[in-house]
């Protein structure tokens, strides 16, 4: 009950909480706009059969309006209301993977407003695993279109603050369900050509998906329209302008006077106290703790209103593709 009476525009408030979800679902229904967490990051969603809606977050995040929207369901039933087809390789990857951080490029249904898919004949849908996103979706009673809750083209965010700190007031709701366990945004995948295709790598890795599906392509597209988010060249991207070293261990020639971050996978130098700054994502160079870590590690050094921001490169293999990806995109000219 506290939560409907004493709601005020862009408050932070439990997920947990019943009544803050039977608001979320109100709010989305009258057109408005929930920041809500998922596994992956926290997403700005609106209804995503309401084009209007979809309008108030491409305005709120300053989003361009060739960057399609990804949506969420709940269950497969709402999955019909979304797709046009489904063939069958999608239904293997969604029987190993979701619930969970693996987004589909497929056709469309005709009612999915073209702002929400860029004008495309395809959508990119997903079923988020986070209980917050899972009940905020089915009370909504329709699917959600969202991307990242932040402002276009900076750093994700993985906490509910974050949130505040990037959008405040434009945000009707924010949904708190803590941080969020994966950190780094879904793989992509279309399934529309004559083969699979990697659009973006996330927690789900290329060798997962072969395993399912055989051969799987990785895209080479740059700065093309795209078809799904997270293929520009420069996006999560700090203010401060980040470098990333060529190996780990290269210690970079600073200037004097010059305050520079440091950014590392695990705790393996010993010249720290050359940098104002340094953020480890990981103490034992595990890639699932470093991926969940990158984007608040990358927010507190842009914080520092630092000169520079060093980061070491990390394997890739496995999750380091995606980190990997994410680095190369923040630190695009």
């Amino acid at each position: 009950m506290g939560a409907e009476t004493n709601h005020v525009k862009g408050a932070i408030l439990s997920g947990a909480d019943s009544a803050t979800i039977r608001l979320a679902g109100k709010i989305i229904r009258t057109g408005g706009l929930v920041a809500f967490p998922t596994e992956t990051v926290y997403g700005l969603g609106c209804d995503a059969m309401n084009a209007d809606a979809a309008a108030r977050v491409f305005e709120a995040k300053q989003r361009p309006q060739f960057d399609p929207l990804i949506v969420h369901i709940a269950d497969l039933k709402q999955l019909n209301v979304v797709i046009g087809s489904l063939p069958a390789l999608g239904h293997r990857l969604i029987e190993a993977f979701w619930p969970g951080p693996l987004t589909l490029v497929l056709p469309k249904q005709q009612t999915i407003p073209d702002l929400v898919t860029a004008g495309l004949s395809t959508v990119a849908v997903r079923m988020p695993h986070h209980p917050v996103a899972q009940a905020f979706i089915r009370e909504a009673g329709t699917p959600i279109a969202g991307p990242s809750a932040n402002p276009f083209g900076y750093v994700s965010p993985t906490t509910a603050q974050h949130v505040a700190d990037g959008l405040g007031s434009k945000v009707d709701l924010i949904l708190d369900g803590g941080p969020c366990l994966v950190g780094v945004e879904s793989t992509i995948v279309s399934l529309v050509g004559p083969q699979p295709e990697l659009l973006r790598p996330g927690s789900i890795t290329i060798e997962q998906l072969g395993a399912v599906v055989g051969s799987i392509r990785r895209s080479t597209s740059v700065n093309q329209e795209p078809i799904a988010p997270g293929q520009l060249s420069r996006h999560y991207a700090t203010q401060t302008q980040l470098t990333i070293l060529a190996a780990v261990g290269e210690r970079p020639l600073l200037k004097d006077n010059e305050r520079v971050g440091l950014l590392i996978h695990s705790r393996t130098r010993d010249d720290d106290d050359r940098f104002a700054a340094v953020e480890v994502l990981s103490s034992t160079g595990d890639l699932r703790e470093a991926a969940r870590h990158l984007f608040a590690a990358l927010r507190r050094l842009d914080s520092l209103g630092l000169d520079r921001i060093y980061a070491e490169p990390c394997k890739e293999e496995g999750l380091g593709v995606a980190i990997m990806d994410r680095l190369r995109r923040c630190a695009a000219p």
